[in-house]
Protein backbone atom coordinates (compact mmCIF):
# COMPACT_ATOMS: atom_id res chain seq x y z
CA UNK A 1 0.00 0.00 0.00
CA UNK A 2 1.93 3.41 -0.59
CA UNK A 3 2.57 5.87 1.59
CA UNK A 4 0.43 9.13 2.02
CA UNK A 5 1.94 12.18 0.61
CA UNK A 6 1.94 14.35 4.26
CA UNK A 7 4.26 17.00 3.43
CA UNK A 8 3.21 19.93 1.30
CA UNK A 9 6.30 20.58 -0.05
CA UNK A 10 5.79 16.90 -1.79
CA UNK A 11 2.39 17.97 -3.64
CA UNK A 12 2.76 18.86 -7.33
CA UNK A 13 0.34 21.89 -8.49
CA UNK A 14 -0.30 21.52 -12.30
CA UNK A 15 1.54 24.35 -14.06
CA UNK A 16 0.10 27.35 -15.20
CA UNK A 17 -1.12 27.69 -18.69
CA UNK A 18 0.64 30.42 -19.73
CA UNK A 19 -1.29 33.58 -21.34
CA UNK A 20 -0.84 33.24 -25.42
CA UNK A 21 -1.45 36.74 -26.88
CA UNK A 22 -4.60 34.88 -29.11
CA UNK A 23 -8.18 36.44 -29.58
CA UNK A 24 -8.55 32.26 -29.00
CA UNK A 25 -7.80 32.47 -25.52
CA UNK A 26 -10.42 33.47 -23.11
CA UNK A 27 -8.64 35.11 -20.32
CA UNK A 28 -7.35 37.44 -23.22
CA UNK A 29 -10.55 38.38 -24.33
CA UNK A 30 -11.46 38.22 -20.92
CA UNK A 31 -9.14 41.51 -20.32
CA UNK A 32 -10.25 43.19 -23.45
CA UNK A 33 -13.52 43.15 -22.84
CA UNK A 34 -13.06 44.77 -19.64
CA UNK A 35 -10.23 47.44 -20.95
CA UNK A 36 -13.04 48.26 -23.13
CA UNK A 37 -15.90 48.70 -20.74
CA UNK A 38 -13.42 50.64 -18.69
CA UNK A 39 -12.92 52.78 -21.27
CA UNK A 40 -16.40 53.26 -22.23
CA UNK A 41 -17.17 54.12 -18.56
CA UNK A 42 -14.29 56.71 -18.34
CA UNK A 43 -15.17 58.52 -21.37
CA UNK A 44 -18.54 58.92 -19.93
CA UNK A 45 -17.54 59.92 -16.92
CA UNK A 46 -15.22 62.91 -18.77
CA UNK A 47 -17.67 63.83 -20.95
CA UNK A 48 -20.37 64.61 -18.38
CA UNK A 49 -17.71 66.40 -16.16
CA UNK A 50 -16.24 68.93 -19.06
CA UNK A 51 -20.08 69.42 -20.19
CA UNK A 52 -21.17 70.24 -17.32
CA UNK A 53 -17.66 72.76 -16.62
CA UNK A 54 -18.56 74.30 -19.77
CA UNK A 55 -22.37 74.95 -19.24
CA UNK A 56 -21.47 76.37 -15.94
CA UNK A 57 -18.99 78.82 -16.99
CA UNK A 58 -21.06 79.72 -19.82
CA UNK A 59 -23.55 80.77 -17.51
CA UNK A 60 -21.09 82.60 -15.40
CA UNK A 61 -22.01 80.25 -12.48
CA UNK A 62 -19.40 79.87 -9.63
CA UNK A 63 -18.28 76.44 -8.44
CA UNK A 64 -17.04 75.25 -5.49
CA UNK A 65 -17.26 75.41 -1.41
CA UNK A 66 -16.40 78.36 -0.29
CA UNK A 67 -20.02 79.67 -0.04
CA UNK A 68 -19.67 77.61 3.21
CA UNK A 69 -17.85 80.23 4.58
CA UNK A 70 -20.02 82.87 4.01
CA UNK A 71 -23.25 83.70 6.19
CA UNK A 72 -26.68 82.22 6.20
CA UNK A 73 -28.69 84.43 7.44
CA UNK A 74 -30.89 81.12 7.78
CA UNK A 75 -33.23 80.93 10.71
CA UNK A 76 -33.36 76.88 12.55
CA UNK A 77 -35.86 76.01 15.07
CA UNK A 78 -34.76 72.85 16.30
CA UNK A 79 -30.64 72.50 16.60
CA UNK A 80 -28.60 70.30 18.92
CA UNK A 81 -25.63 72.89 19.06
CA UNK A 82 -25.81 76.51 19.55
CA UNK A 83 -26.79 77.85 16.17
CA UNK A 84 -27.83 81.90 14.77
CA UNK A 85 -28.55 83.07 11.76
CA UNK A 86 -25.11 85.05 11.83
CA UNK A 87 -23.63 82.11 11.50
CA UNK A 88 -21.84 80.40 8.14
CA UNK A 89 -23.71 78.31 5.75
CA UNK A 90 -21.35 75.30 7.22
CA UNK A 91 -22.56 75.49 10.46
CA UNK A 92 -26.18 75.99 9.52
CA UNK A 93 -25.53 72.63 7.25
CA UNK A 94 -23.75 71.18 10.24
CA UNK A 95 -27.08 71.58 12.03
CA UNK A 96 -29.34 69.76 9.59
CA UNK A 97 -26.77 66.79 9.80
CA UNK A 98 -26.92 66.55 13.27
CA UNK A 99 -31.14 66.67 12.97
CA UNK A 100 -30.82 64.14 10.40
CA UNK A 101 -29.02 62.01 12.67
CA UNK A 102 -31.04 62.43 15.54
CA UNK A 103 -34.35 61.34 13.46
CA UNK A 104 -32.23 58.09 12.35
CA UNK A 105 -30.72 57.04 15.83
CA UNK A 106 -33.66 57.49 17.90
CA UNK A 107 -36.09 55.85 14.95
CA UNK A 108 -33.81 53.15 14.81
CA UNK A 109 -34.07 52.07 18.41
CA UNK A 110 -37.69 52.74 18.71
CA UNK A 111 -38.48 50.61 15.53
CA UNK A 112 -36.79 48.42 16.81
CA UNK A 113 -38.17 47.81 20.03
CA UNK A 114 -42.11 48.36 18.94
CA UNK A 115 -41.00 45.62 15.98
CA UNK A 116 -39.93 43.03 17.74
CA UNK A 117 -42.85 43.37 20.13
CA UNK A 118 -45.59 43.26 17.73
CA UNK A 119 -43.73 40.61 15.60
CA UNK A 120 -43.37 38.23 18.53
CA UNK A 121 -47.40 39.17 19.43
CA UNK A 122 -47.65 38.09 16.20
CA UNK A 123 -46.74 34.53 17.33
CA UNK A 124 -48.45 34.84 20.27
CA UNK A 125 -51.30 32.55 21.46
CA UNK A 126 -53.65 34.53 22.36
CA UNK A 127 -56.10 34.81 19.44
CA UNK A 128 -57.19 38.38 19.91
CA UNK A 129 -53.45 39.91 20.34
CA UNK A 130 -52.49 38.06 17.35
CA UNK A 131 -55.03 39.34 15.28
CA UNK A 132 -54.77 43.11 16.42
CA UNK A 133 -50.91 42.27 15.39
CA UNK A 134 -51.38 41.06 11.88
CA UNK A 135 -53.94 43.72 11.20
CA UNK A 136 -51.29 46.38 12.21
CA UNK A 137 -48.93 44.68 10.11
CA UNK A 138 -51.13 44.54 7.27
CA UNK A 139 -52.88 48.11 7.51
CA UNK A 140 -49.24 50.09 8.06
CA UNK A 141 -47.61 48.84 5.17
CA UNK A 142 -50.11 49.21 2.85
CA UNK A 143 -50.65 52.83 3.21
CA UNK A 144 -48.05 55.41 1.81
CA UNK A 145 -45.42 56.04 4.54
CA UNK A 146 -46.14 60.23 2.84
CA UNK A 147 -49.34 59.88 3.65
CA UNK A 148 -48.90 58.37 7.35
CA UNK A 149 -46.54 61.76 7.90
CA UNK A 150 -49.29 64.34 6.67
CA UNK A 151 -51.67 62.18 8.87
CA UNK A 152 -49.47 62.86 12.09
CA UNK A 153 -48.37 65.95 11.67
CA UNK A 154 -52.01 67.20 10.88
CA UNK A 155 -53.18 65.28 13.77
CA UNK A 156 -50.87 67.27 15.75
CA UNK A 157 -51.75 70.56 14.59
CA UNK A 158 -54.86 70.02 15.59
CA UNK A 159 -54.70 69.46 19.36
CA UNK A 160 -55.82 72.71 21.19
CA UNK A 161 -53.11 75.60 21.99
CA UNK A 162 -50.63 75.79 24.56
CA UNK A 163 -53.16 77.50 27.72
CA UNK A 164 -55.68 73.97 26.95
CA UNK A 165 -52.71 71.83 26.32
CA UNK A 166 -53.70 67.96 27.54
CA UNK A 167 -51.52 67.56 30.95
CA UNK A 168 -51.13 63.31 31.30
CA UNK A 169 -48.56 63.55 34.09
CA UNK A 170 -46.90 66.29 36.16
CA UNK A 171 -44.88 68.68 33.97
CA UNK A 172 -45.82 66.75 30.53
CA UNK A 173 -48.17 68.78 28.14
CA UNK A 174 -48.89 68.09 24.88
CA UNK A 175 -50.02 70.22 22.51
CA UNK A 176 -50.25 72.20 19.12
CA UNK A 177 -46.57 73.20 20.20
CA UNK A 178 -45.39 70.11 20.34
CA UNK A 179 -44.27 68.09 23.37
CA UNK A 180 -43.24 69.31 27.02
CA UNK A 181 -41.52 67.09 29.39
CA UNK A 182 -39.37 68.33 32.31
CA UNK A 183 -35.73 68.06 31.63
CA UNK A 184 -32.41 69.23 33.66
CA UNK A 185 -30.15 72.01 33.05
CA UNK A 186 -26.97 70.14 30.60
CA UNK A 187 -24.03 70.54 32.00
CA UNK A 188 -19.67 69.68 31.81
CA UNK A 189 -20.44 67.95 34.81
CA UNK A 190 -23.03 65.95 33.19
CA UNK A 191 -20.85 65.83 29.69
CA UNK A 192 -18.16 64.01 32.02
CA UNK A 193 -20.28 61.69 33.77
CA UNK A 194 -21.85 60.48 30.62
CA UNK A 195 -18.66 60.08 28.90
CA UNK A 196 -17.41 57.47 31.77
CA UNK A 197 -20.77 55.88 31.60
CA UNK A 198 -19.72 55.21 28.27
CA UNK A 199 -16.09 54.07 29.12
CA UNK A 200 -17.34 52.09 31.81
CA UNK A 201 -20.22 49.66 29.96
CA UNK A 202 -16.47 49.50 26.77
CA UNK A 203 -15.17 48.37 30.45
CA UNK A 204 -17.42 46.36 31.64
CA UNK A 205 -17.72 44.53 28.88
CA UNK A 206 -14.29 43.59 27.78
CA UNK A 207 -13.87 42.01 31.59
CA UNK A 208 -16.92 40.30 31.10
CA UNK A 209 -15.48 38.23 27.98
CA UNK A 210 -12.25 37.81 30.03
CA UNK A 211 -14.11 36.23 32.76
CA UNK A 212 -16.33 34.35 30.30
CA UNK A 213 -12.61 33.16 28.50
CA UNK A 214 -10.92 32.35 31.79
CA UNK A 215 -14.22 30.25 33.44
CA UNK A 216 -13.92 27.84 29.95
CA UNK A 217 -9.93 27.45 31.38
CA UNK A 218 -10.53 26.75 34.69
CA UNK A 219 -14.62 26.30 35.42
CA UNK A 220 -14.64 29.29 38.43
CA UNK A 221 -17.71 31.87 37.84
CA UNK A 222 -16.50 35.06 38.11
CA UNK A 223 -20.07 37.53 38.43
CA UNK A 224 -19.03 40.24 36.01
CA UNK A 225 -22.22 42.61 37.88
CA UNK A 226 -19.80 43.80 40.81
CA UNK A 227 -16.85 45.68 38.36
CA UNK A 228 -20.27 46.61 36.17
CA UNK A 229 -21.86 48.77 39.24
CA UNK A 230 -18.45 50.15 40.11
CA UNK A 231 -17.30 51.12 36.52
CA UNK A 232 -21.24 52.24 34.94
CA UNK A 233 -22.78 53.19 38.35
CA UNK A 234 -20.08 55.05 41.15
CA UNK A 235 -17.43 56.13 38.66
CA UNK A 236 -20.01 58.36 36.84
CA UNK A 237 -22.24 59.23 39.80
CA UNK A 238 -18.92 60.08 41.70
CA UNK A 239 -17.34 62.37 38.94
CA UNK A 240 -20.65 64.16 38.54
CA UNK A 241 -21.24 64.61 42.51
CA UNK A 242 -17.41 65.83 42.50
CA UNK A 243 -18.09 68.40 39.58
CA UNK A 244 -21.08 70.01 41.71
CA UNK A 245 -23.73 68.74 38.71
CA UNK A 246 -26.84 70.49 39.06
CA UNK A 247 -30.07 67.80 39.32
CA UNK A 248 -32.84 70.19 40.12
CA UNK A 249 -35.37 69.37 37.44
CA UNK A 250 -36.97 71.61 35.10
CA UNK A 251 -40.14 71.79 35.28
CA UNK A 252 -42.42 72.91 31.61
CA UNK A 253 -44.40 76.20 33.05
CA UNK A 254 -46.72 78.58 30.91
CA UNK A 255 -45.91 81.62 30.69
CA UNK A 256 -47.59 84.26 28.24
CA UNK A 257 -48.82 82.29 25.06
CA UNK A 258 -46.38 78.96 24.99
CA UNK A 259 -44.27 76.86 27.65
CA UNK A 260 -41.06 78.01 28.84
CA UNK A 261 -38.27 75.76 29.81
CA UNK A 262 -37.84 71.53 30.07
CA UNK A 263 -37.12 69.90 27.08
CA UNK A 264 -39.57 70.61 23.94
CA UNK A 265 -40.25 67.87 21.30
CA UNK A 266 -41.52 70.02 18.07
CA UNK A 267 -44.51 68.05 16.41
CA UNK A 268 -42.34 68.78 13.06
CA UNK A 269 -40.33 66.34 14.70
CA UNK A 270 -42.62 64.41 16.92
CA UNK A 271 -44.74 63.68 13.80
CA UNK A 272 -41.93 62.79 11.66
CA UNK A 273 -40.48 60.11 14.45
CA UNK A 274 -43.92 58.97 14.99
CA UNK A 275 -44.71 58.16 11.14
CA UNK A 276 -41.44 56.81 10.55
CA UNK A 277 -41.53 54.28 13.62
CA UNK A 278 -44.67 53.00 13.06
CA UNK A 279 -44.24 52.60 9.47
CA UNK A 280 -40.80 50.42 9.57
CA UNK A 281 -41.76 48.46 12.91
CA UNK A 282 -44.55 46.79 10.65
CA UNK A 283 -41.76 45.54 8.35
CA UNK A 284 -39.71 44.93 11.51
CA UNK A 285 -42.34 42.69 12.72
CA UNK A 286 -42.29 40.48 9.94
CA UNK A 287 -39.14 39.65 10.06
CA UNK A 288 -38.60 39.55 13.64
CA UNK A 289 -42.06 36.83 13.11
CA UNK A 290 -39.98 35.26 10.12
CA UNK A 291 -36.74 34.38 12.01
CA UNK A 292 -38.74 33.22 14.93
CA UNK A 293 -40.23 31.19 13.27
CA UNK A 294 -37.19 30.20 11.13
CA UNK A 295 -36.09 28.31 14.34
CA UNK A 296 -36.65 24.46 14.26
CA UNK A 297 -39.40 23.66 16.88
CA UNK A 298 -37.71 20.85 18.29
CA UNK A 299 -35.55 23.89 20.19
CA UNK A 300 -38.95 25.14 21.66
CA UNK A 301 -39.78 21.72 22.74
CA UNK A 302 -36.61 20.95 24.45
CA UNK A 303 -36.05 23.93 26.54
CA UNK A 304 -39.92 23.28 27.95
CA UNK A 305 -38.40 19.83 28.42
CA UNK A 306 -35.77 21.08 30.54
CA UNK A 307 -38.55 23.16 32.84
CA UNK A 308 -38.11 26.33 31.04
CA UNK A 309 -41.32 28.57 30.54
CA UNK A 310 -42.38 29.83 26.98
CA UNK A 311 -40.88 33.60 28.06
CA UNK A 312 -37.53 31.84 29.13
CA UNK A 313 -37.26 30.16 26.14
CA UNK A 314 -37.93 32.97 23.78
CA UNK A 315 -35.34 35.24 25.50
CA UNK A 316 -32.41 32.69 26.23
CA UNK A 317 -32.44 30.21 23.44
CA UNK A 318 -34.87 31.01 20.83
CA UNK A 319 -34.29 34.71 19.69
CA UNK A 320 -30.40 34.44 20.22
CA UNK A 321 -30.57 32.19 17.27
CA UNK A 322 -33.13 33.78 15.25
CA UNK A 323 -30.89 37.18 14.92
CA UNK A 324 -28.88 35.18 12.48
CA UNK A 325 -31.66 35.03 10.13
CA UNK A 326 -32.92 38.72 11.34
CA UNK A 327 -29.65 40.83 11.18
CA UNK A 328 -29.38 41.04 7.42
CA UNK A 329 -33.08 41.79 6.58
CA UNK A 330 -33.11 44.11 9.48
CA UNK A 331 -29.92 45.86 8.24
CA UNK A 332 -31.98 46.96 5.54
CA UNK A 333 -35.15 48.13 7.35
CA UNK A 334 -32.49 50.35 9.36
CA UNK A 335 -31.05 51.67 5.71
CA UNK A 336 -34.57 52.73 4.60
CA UNK A 337 -35.74 54.55 7.80
CA UNK A 338 -32.27 56.70 7.11
CA UNK A 339 -33.77 57.59 3.83
CA UNK A 340 -36.93 57.63 4.48
CA UNK A 341 -35.92 60.34 6.88
CA UNK A 342 -35.35 62.83 4.04
CA UNK A 343 -39.93 63.20 3.69
CA UNK A 344 -39.49 65.47 6.92
CA UNK A 345 -39.56 68.56 3.98
CA UNK A 346 -42.94 67.68 3.32
CA UNK A 347 -43.63 68.63 7.13
CA UNK A 348 -41.59 71.36 7.65
CA UNK A 349 -38.79 69.25 9.43
CA UNK A 350 -35.45 71.14 9.05
CA UNK A 351 -33.17 68.16 8.11
CA UNK A 352 -30.38 68.00 5.79
CA UNK A 353 -32.48 67.73 2.67
CA UNK A 354 -34.16 70.97 3.99
CA UNK A 355 -31.49 72.86 4.94
CA UNK A 356 -29.33 72.05 2.00
CA UNK A 357 -32.38 73.12 -0.59
CA UNK A 358 -32.68 76.43 0.86
CA UNK A 359 -28.70 76.84 1.18
CA UNK A 360 -28.42 76.28 -2.49
CA UNK A 361 -31.63 78.48 -3.58
CA UNK A 362 -29.88 81.17 -1.76
CA UNK A 363 -26.41 80.73 -3.18
CA UNK A 364 -27.09 78.79 -6.77
CA UNK A 365 -24.43 76.08 -5.90
CA UNK A 366 -26.86 73.46 -7.11
CA UNK A 367 -24.41 70.53 -7.74
CA UNK A 368 -22.46 71.35 -4.11
CA UNK A 369 -25.63 71.39 -2.59
CA UNK A 370 -26.69 67.97 -3.91
CA UNK A 371 -23.67 66.37 -3.56
CA UNK A 372 -23.57 67.29 0.48
CA UNK A 373 -27.02 65.71 0.88
CA UNK A 374 -25.66 62.25 -0.88
CA UNK A 375 -22.51 62.34 0.85
CA UNK A 376 -24.85 62.77 4.40
CA UNK A 377 -26.62 59.49 3.70
CA UNK A 378 -24.24 57.74 1.92
CA UNK A 379 -21.79 58.71 4.86
CA UNK A 380 -25.06 56.98 7.71
CA UNK A 381 -25.42 54.24 5.50
CA UNK A 382 -21.98 53.34 5.11
CA UNK A 383 -21.83 53.62 8.68
CA UNK A 384 -25.08 51.87 9.52
CA UNK A 385 -24.06 48.80 7.00
CA UNK A 386 -20.33 48.69 8.62
CA UNK A 387 -21.89 48.12 12.05
CA UNK A 388 -24.52 45.42 11.39
CA UNK A 389 -22.17 43.72 9.05
CA UNK A 390 -20.11 43.30 11.97
CA UNK A 391 -22.35 42.21 14.42
CA UNK A 392 -24.16 39.78 11.81
CA UNK A 393 -19.95 38.57 11.33
CA UNK A 394 -19.78 38.41 15.38
CA UNK A 395 -23.03 35.68 15.62
CA UNK A 396 -22.53 33.39 12.46
CA UNK A 397 -22.21 30.44 12.93
CA UNK A 398 -18.36 29.30 12.09
CA UNK A 399 -18.09 25.73 10.90
CA UNK A 400 -14.81 23.94 12.53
Amino acid sequence: MPESVTDPRQLRLPPKRPIRLSWSDERVRGIVWQVFVVGIVGSLFWWLWSNTAHNLAVRRIATGFEFLRREAGLPIAEHLVDYNPTDTYFRALLVGFLNTLKVAVVGIVLATILGTLIGIARLSRNWLLAKLAAVYVEVIRDLPLLLQLLFWYALLQGLPGPRQAMNPAEGVFLSNRGLKLPWFEWTDAHSFALLAFVLGAIATWLYARQATAKRLLDGRNRPAWPFALLAMLAVPIGIWAAMGAPFTPDIPKLRGFNFQGGLNISPEYFALLIGLVTYTAGFVAEIVRAGIQAVPHGQWEAAQALGLHRGQVLRQIVLPQALRVIIPPMTSQYLNITKNSSLAVAIGYQDIVSIANTTLNQTGQAIEGIAIIMLVYLTISLSISLFMNWYNGRIALVER
